[in-house]
């Protein structure tokens, strides 16, 4: 380890080669292997001669590390789009537009730069676009470089119409497939599908993909507990009064289910619309004082008034009712008022969310139901592009809101009282909104710093599991939620609810600042997370050694070491007797060892069950050494592991073939099979009926 790397390791920070020596011990190498770090080389002199004995004597000293310009999110945020046209004979660049920008604003038959603040200049070129156009584009990007003054190292990225990459879409406002793609969304097809894949809940737990894209943990069959935050403290809610929240209130809406028998806590902060600075602050010190009555095990989720997530929604069965003002909960409904008007919206108990509005006409829309409350009686509005499920849900929340008679108003059908209660006609839309289409967002993986008071983000492309480390927060970007991932030993753990909003308001898409922000530790991640992984292992944080644990047991112990260094001076002695070369030779010669060492530890079990040695002779042993002879191939091909001739290994059955039967089905030696890559092998044994 380098002098640089070993100052970022007493800050807190985890070497990336340890972590890989960790990777490859355990995945190559069976936990066999030792691990020797070297802190600092004049007290490891030991070590040091291994690695001299195998590297060959290092030439010159190490190179001071360079500084890391890295560029946060407020320059990120700068966008500049550029419209490159020809006009006569004359070439163009305009500039077009800045934050936020806008799918539309790109014409297939034209090129335009993007400049993201200098941090990445994109040039996308347009299907119809000419080549002296394309060309064009791209040197004046270039130019823009030198002319802005920017770093020789900004990265310029050449996308085509049609192929551009999740970060280019992502700098604007809404993208969506072309619809010569999706011939197929018309319809019941698409919608009818999805209707059906959300009412299978059971399948939440066991397939985390389709929980994150429901965005829904369970069936929500879970123990629900609601507080209201009065003054500084936290008054619970009855039962009986659940789903009906005011506008000016903060709430604490606990839910507490099980996940492959552990038990689960999903803490929500609602936050009205009208929340003093006062009641906020509050409802924060309450949330914190909830989770640490349950050791740090809450899952918080940042609600804001009318962006509420399905499950949310579900708790409540899609009775969510928002009333306007504040008052306390003292067990009876809510105040009276002469007249009030309601906003229903929704097709299910995932999606359905109540909310008072002003008692006006132009407040009315087209495509949604209405609930108008007067003093002698109330009306339910169905608007013109409202479909039957909107109305069934519609007539199930009109019970919480009022006792009164009801009539059913359809749109063009008002009787003059309707409209006196409202204070005469007004226009209100009357087209059908239609959804935002964000089917074609792509999840984004991003590690946060601040080492200068601004937000700075380092994204893992192609990410994975591995690259949660416990050292670190993680914003893990999902279009309708931001996710932080919380280590266990990140310092700076309080910053990230902070930090979740600088990146909403900086973002160059100018994204909702309502977007709900989701606070996950580490060891308690929920599936509508872990979802977003391709593959995760809920295991993973029970073993994880700290870096202390792993120096600790390392190769300190002098045999050890002796036994080691021993072992690599005979190895070349034998090899090169008469030369008594190092370096790359000896490399060469210690790889060769290790590979058998390798294919020894995949092959390992004999048919006596006895285990291989962790002597230095078994480095040097080849898996044809290990079997004399081999097991019939009957006894072997197609056979369940417990009709197996004891001490076979079920992973490794074709190993216990002899060398003639192994060259006969599968035509190839051993040797030649196991040096293919593992999923070939897989693939072959599978065929041949040795999987």
């Amino acid at each position: 380890m380098g002098p640089r790397a070993a100052f970022l390791r007493r800050l807190g920070s985890t070497p990336q080669g340890l972590a890989l020596a960790c990777s490859l011990q355990a995945r190559e190498r069976g936990g066999r292997a030792h691990i020797g770090v070297v802190d600092d080389e004049s007290q490891a002199t030991d070590l040091m001669e291994i690695m001299e004995a195998v590297l060959g004597c290092r030439v010159g000293n190490l190179y001071t590390t360079m500084p890391n310009k890295r560029i946060n999110q407020l320059q990120k945020a700068n966008v500049r789009l550029y419209h490159v046209y020809e006009k006569g004979e004359d070439l163009v660049i305009q500039e077009l537009a800045t934050r936020p920008l806008t799918q539309d604003l790109l014409r297939e038959e034209d090129c335009y730069i993007l400049d993201q603040g200098g941090f990445r200049i994109y040039v996308w070129q347009g299907r119809m676009s000419g080549l002296q156009e394309k060309r064009a584009a791209f040197s004046r990007a270039l130019g823009f470089i030198q002319a802005k003054g920017y770093p020789s190292y900004t990265n310029v990225e050449v996308l085509n119409d049609g192929a551009e990459s999740a970060a280019f879409k992502q700098l604007f406002g809404t993208w969506s497939v072309k619809q010569h793609r999706n011939r197929n969304l018309g319809g019941t097809g698409g919608m009818g599908k999805l209707s059906q894949v959300k009412l299978d809940v059971s399948k939440l737990h066991s397939q985390p993909e389709l929980a994150a894209q429901l965005r829904m943990v369970d069936d929500c069959s879970g123990k629900v507990e609601v507080w209201c935050i009065q003054d500084i403290s936290r008054q619970p809610v009855h039962p009986k009064l659940y789903g009906q929240v005011y506008a000016g209130n903060c709430y604490l809406v606990l839910y507490t289910y099980q996940k492959m028998g552990q038990v689960q806590y999903i803490l929500y902060l609602w936050q009205g619309h009208q929340a003093t600075k006062h009641k906020i602050k509050a409802l924060n010190s309450n949330a914190e004082e909830l989770d640490l009555m349950h050791h740090g095990a809450l899952v918080q989720e940042y609600v804001t008034m009318g962006s509420e997530p399905p499950h949310f929604l579900a708790i409540f069965q899609g009775q969510l009712v928002v009333f306007q003002g504040s008052t306390e909960h003292s067990g009876k409904g809510p105040p009276a008022s002469a007249t009030r008007l309601f906003h229903v919206q929704g097709t299910d108990s995932c999606n359905t969310r109540t909310m008072e509005v002003p008692a006006r006409a132009s407040a009315l829309n087209s495509s949604d139901i209405f609930l108008l409350v007067t003093a002698s009686i109330c009306y339910l509005w169905f608007g013109k592009g409202c479909s039957g499920d909107q109305r069934e849900m519609a007539r199930m929340v009109v019970t919480v809101i009022s006792e009164k008679n009801m009539d059913i108003v359809m749109e063009g059908q008002e009787p003059p009282q309707f409209w006196e209660a409202l204070g005469g006609r007004a226009p209100y839309p009357s087209n059908k909104s239609l959804p935002e289409d964000v089917s074609n967002f792509q999840p984004r993986l991003f590690e946060c710093s601040s080492p200068k008071g601004h937000l700075v983000l380092s994204e893992m492309v192609f990410f994975s599991q591995k690259d949660l480390d416990k050292h670190d927060v993680m914003l893990l970007d999902t279009c309708h939620e931001i996710f932080l991932w919380l280590g266990e030993a990140a310092s700076e753990q309080k910053k990230a609810v902070a930090w979740g909003r600088e990146y909403l308001q900086t973002h160059p898409a100018g994204r909702s600042q309502a977007t709900p922000i989701v606070l996950v530790k580490q060891g308690h991640e929920p599936p509508t997370f872990t979802g977003w992984f391709f593959t995760w292992d809920p295991y993973k944080w029970t073993n994880n050694q700290s870096y202390e644990e792993v120096v600790d047991g390392s190769l300190r112990a002098v045999s050890a070491i002796a036994e080691i260094t021993a072992e690599v001076h005979n190895f070349r002695l034998s090899r090169w007797p008469s030369t008594g070369r190092t370096g790359p030779l000896a490399l060469q010669a210690l790889k060769g060892s290790q590979n058998s060492s390798e294919n020894e530890l995949e092959l390992g079990p004999n048919v006596g069950g006895t285990g291989t040695g962790a002597s230095a002779s078994s480095y040097h042993s080849s898996p044809g050494s290990m079997i004399n002879g081999g097991l019939a191939r009957k006894q072997l091909m197609h056979q369940a592991a417990e009709d197996l001739p004891e001490g076979v290994d079920p992973a490794h059955k074709e190993f216990y073939l002899s060398d003639a039967d192994f060259q006969d089905i599968f035509g190839k030696s051993k040797e030649e099979f196991y040096s293919m890559a593992k999923w070939k092998q897989q693939q072959e044994k599978k065929q041949l009926g040795f999987f």
